[in-house]
């Protein structure tokens, strides 16, 4: 099965949605401010859920639950 963009774009949010989750767990441990990387997975993930919700292609893929950052 070909994958279409809405797919690729999906696949695209997650892994930068695990990315900020990590660099926001650094800024912690190093006691720095992470208020901007907080409000940018906050849309990054926004946007996920309404790809997943708007798109067939997206409920068929396995979109494990990565809220827990």
């Amino acid at each position: 099965m070909e994958e279409g963009p809405d797919a690729y774009r999906i696949l695209r949010l997650r892994a930068e949605i695990l990315e900020l989750g990590s660099a926001i767990r650094q800024l912690q441990r190093e006691g720095l401010d992470d208020a901007a990387a907080q409000l940018l997975i906050v849309r990054k993930r926004a946007q996920l859920d309404h790809l997943v919700k708007t798109n067939p292609e997206g409920r068929r893929l396995n979109t494990t639950d990565i809220r827990r950052s």
